[in-house]
């Protein structure tokens, strides 16, 4: 158990307390937030929240556990598709429920583990936690991933993904009827002010540019085809929130609760359909394809009805 105790920093006089452990100790704000929940947070030794304001000139004590860092955990997951594997590359298809790599807060399956444990090598560069790693899918959004297995694969997609060479396409049911029923939605993304989880479209986030189509209309939503020319976390469930059309079942982004339990869905109507590079190794212009899983698929069904 690590312990501090020190006065409160004039600078930091009026700050919230999960904010002010932030700055003062190099915390994430969400596991200053969980100290301060836990009781182990103290300010002239009475108990303190995350949303206390620090007092100046008052005696803060916190009482801390050193956090493992987050590890490759080798499992079994027959429902991660094999879509191509060579000594470059492994592409999957992964199923909803399954994020790309270990993180803190994160205990369910990785496309890490499923791959270590199918005894799959990959690539050593990146992070220990995201050796391999290229680019990711939200945990509750299914379909096409590309891992590298090699030094070079690493290098050369990163890069690919870094200049845009990639060719992603991403079919998503939406609410409602975009208005045109094809466009481009260029807006920059970044951090929502108010939710540490959340994106939105802010004035100084990133450039983020998405590219959509209508493919078929429904009564209360469509199913729309879109391309991404950027790569941020959460862009096309952002985006289309932005816009009053959120992704169908993406109850983070604004979706109609009524409407997802109609169709059945427990996360967003989103699937990665569709990815295109230059191969690594031979240089040659690939493309690999999926299928709707199950869920999306009976979601379609029925509001086909």
């Amino acid at each position: 158990m690590e312990h501090r105790s020190l006065p409160v920093p004039d600078g930091l006089a009026g700050e919230r307390t999960d904010a002010a452990l932030a700055k003062l100790l190099g915390f994430s704000r969400s596991f200053a937030a969980e100290l301060a929940q836990a009781g182990q947070v103290r300010l002239d030794g009475r108990e303190i929240g995350k949303s206390d304001r620090l007092s100046p000139g008052a005696w803060l004590e916190v009482s801390w556990e050193e956090r493992r860092g987050p590890e490759v955990v080798p499992v079994l997951l027959p429902e991660l598709g094999i879509i191509h594997d060579d000594d470059d590359i492994v592409v999957v298809d992964k199923p909803a429920g399954v994020a790309a790599h270990p993180s803190l807060g994160w205990e369910g399956p990785t496309v890490l583990g499923a791959l270590a444990g199918a005894g799959f090598r990959v690539a050593t560069s990146g992070p220990a936690e995201r050796q391999g790693i290229v680019h990711r899918l939200d945990a509750g959004t299914s379909g096409l991933m590309v891992v590298a297995k090699s030094e070079r694969a690493y290098t050369q997609l990163k890069r690919a993904f870094k200049e845009r060479e990639v060719s992603k396409i991403y079919h998503a049911v939406v609410q409602g009827h975009p208005d045109p029923l094809s466009g481009t939605i260029d807006g920059p993304i970044g951090r929502h002010p108010h939710h540490e989880w959340k994106f939105a479209v802010t004035r100084d986030g990133k450039p983020s540019i998405t590219h959509y189509e209508t493919l078929e209309a429904f009564p209360y939503a469509s199913l729309l085809e879109i391309q991404l020319e950027t790569g941020r976390t959460h862009q096309i469930r952002v985006h289309m929130s932005a816009q009053r059309h959120p992704c169908v079942g993406d109850s983070m982004y604004g979706a109609d609760p009524t409407l997802t339990a109609r169709l059945g869905l427990e996360r967003q109507w989103l699937h990665a359909m569709r990815l295109g590079f230059r191969h690594p190794g031979t240089g040659e212009p690939v493309e690999f394809a999926s299928v709707y899983p199950a869920d999306l698929q009976h979601a379609l069904d029925v509001l086909s009805q």
